[in-house]
């Protein structure tokens, strides 16, 4: 029997002897460390909930691209805030749920999820539009006249040492 630790089947550190086959209460132990880690298991759920996010930026708008596999766009909601807040949050539904069946391991994660991003520009909030295909998210949120105006191209002209 191999030495399951929480690196992989075949981890060994520097100083450890190899594995032997004795068939100790820790080699359990550690099988069942490898697949249920509860330390890390509050933090992996919600990593796997929450959307992950591209914040892009051109001299007219700014869009903001969320991926949202697997979750129905009337269980997204977005909102954005005067104050320059983009929340997207939803809930992700196990719709197979069944007493019959006996799940072995899931890796699949369902609950509810929220991500606000902040957004440092001057924008025309009131004529921001969003689109939804194959489980990906675009928010578009146009810039104002002021933002756009805010920077200027300067010129750098080159001079020669003497």
């Amino acid at each position: 029997m191999k030495n399951l630790t929480a690196g992989g089947a075949n981890n060994r550190s520097r100083h450890s002897e190899p594995a032997t086959s004795n068939h100790s209460g820790n080699d359990f132990n550690n099988f069942m460390n490898y697949f249920w880690n509860y330390t890390d298991m509050p933090e992996s759920i919600t990593e796997n909930l929450e959307p992950h996010i591209r914040v892009v930026e051109n001299k007219d708008s700014v869009k903001v691209t969320a991926e949202l596999p697997s979750i129905p766009e009337d269980k997204i909601d977005l909102q954005i805030s005067a104050d320059g807040y983009l929340s997207i949050s939803g809930e992700k539904k196990d719709t197979n749920i069944s007493s019959a069946d006996n799940s072995y391991f899931s890796e699949i994660s369902y609950g509810m999820f929220k991500r606000t991003i902040p957004l440092p520009w001057d924008l025309a909030y009131d004529n921001a539009a969003a689109t939804y295909t194959n489980g990906v998210l675009t928010v578009l949120i146009p810039k104002t006249q002021v933002e756009k105006q805010k920077f200027k191209k300067i010129a750098i002209k080159t001079t020669s040492k003497n």
